[in-house]
């Protein structure tokens, strides 16, 4: 059985603070990408509606996980979350079965 975490994180910006939004999330993918757990990582934006974002990561296991939110680019999206997100963010594990 695979330890692999899948994560999908949606998001959606305050009205006027989608582009600024875009630019924090997509300025997370090299670096995560980088982390030694990180399998893959990648950043979406609805076709439908520009103010919602979401990531699809796969992490080799929970604790690479937990690891790569106490990243200090992560933190610091972290922190100013408040300022261009219009709700909480909506994050969902995953665990691989097939």
């Amino acid at each position: 059985m695979s330890d692999q975490l899948t994560l999908v994180v949606y998001s959606r910006a305050k009205p006027g603070m989608e582009e600024e939004l875009g630019k924090r999330l997509l300025a997370l993918v090299a670096p995560s990408r980088a982390e030694e757990g990180c399998i893959s990582y990648d950043m979406h934006q609805s076709k439908d509606d520009p103010a919602v974002w979401m990531a699809y990561e796969n992490w080799r296991s929970e604790e690479d996980l937990e690891l790569h939110f106490q990243k200090p680019y992560l933190r610091a999206f972290a922190d100013c979350k408040d300022e261009i997100l219009a709700e909480p963010l909506d994050v969902r594990k995953f665990s691989l079965k097939s």
